[in-house]
């Protein structure tokens, strides 16, 4: 009995194994395998009841007099209508914002500035105070009349998926003044947004919202942003896994307080001039940090 075909025929077999095994994701694929990779489709996250720490990371409680803090906030100047056609110029006057007897103040007037009847101011914390997930909180006062449109909001920082509406947008909470008492919290993304009328939010009447403060609320974590007025739950927006056209809140977000005039919004059914100066006062903003899970 003859041993040397069987040793041929082993070393042969060796040898294609060997080549399979070095060209084991190309050679040894067949076609359809090679032009079909796998790709992971985007999972809506479980709500691991997260919770946030008890001290704030970050706060301005406004004990202090003069302007808004510079190591915390900004300003956005301008009277282009923000995309609106709002009807006021932004500054960075003490008129427009200051700070006195523990609170902010933003107000509105009706006088002449680079061009247009109104000025006001929209203070920022962009790249002062840039938040990934957390509590944020915003005692405030509104104001009131024919053409006012106060927000206490949020904005990406680095606008990573793109323009508005793309990257999204978190309204903590927004008034109108033509609707007294009627406040509303709402987000906005590329699938949800108000050109669209598209757009996810709920209202709630708050018969004081002008004559006493109350405490705005925002809860947003990996599974949903959620919303609150004085402690009560208002408004909730889940995380379906659906990719970032419904879902861009996975990047940090800064916060905005400002009071617009007119505009698509708050002058939908005109402005009074005569309601000016309005104001906007604010107790404290305070945001409190996630705890991973």
């Amino acid at each position: 009995m003859s041993f040397i075909t069987p040793i041929k025929t082993i070393s042969a077999l060796l040898a294609t194994s060997a080549v399979c095994f070095s060209f084991a994701f190309s050679s040894c694929k067949n076609g359809a395998e090679e032009s079909q990779p796998y790709i992971s489709q985007p999972k809506a996250p479980q709500d691991l009841n997260w919770q946030f720490e008890s001290a704030p990371v970050w706060a301005d409680e406004f004990d202090y007099t003069g302007q808004p803090n510079p190591d915390k906030w900004g300003y956005d100047i301008g009277g282009t209508g923000w995309g609106n056609n709002e009807l006021q110029f932004y500054t960075n006057k003490a008129s427009n914002a200051s700070v006195a007897n523990g609170i902010l103040k933003i107000t509105a007037r009706r006088e002449n500035t680079e061009g247009k009847e109104y000025s006001s101011a929209r203070l920022v914390t962009k790249n002062k105070g840039d938040f990934l997930y957390g509590r944020f909180e915003i005692k405030a006062k509104l104001p009131t009349g024919l053409g006012t449109w106060p927000a206490i909001w949020m904005l990406p920082t680095d606008w990573a998926y793109g323009g508005w509406p793309r990257s999204g947008e978190i309204d903590i909470m927004e008034h109108v003044g033509y609707d007294q008492n009627n406040v509303h919290i709402t987000v906005h993304t590329e699938a949800y947004n108000h050109s669209k009328n598209t757009q996810k939010g709920k209202s709630k009447i708050i018969e004081t919202a002008s004559t006493a403060f109350h405490l705005y609320r925002v809860d947003w974590t990996p599974y949903a942003i959620r919303g609150y007025i004085d402690d009560l739950p208002v408004f909730e927006f889940i995380n379906e896994g659906k990719g970032i056209n419904e879902w861009p809140f996975d990047k940090r977000f800064h916060l905005l307080l400002n009071i617009a005039v007119g505009g698509n919004w708050g002058g939908a059914k005109g402005v009074d001039p005569s309601v000016f100066p309005q104001t906007m006062e604010v107790d404290y903003v305070r945001v409190y940090k996630m705890i991973q899970k």
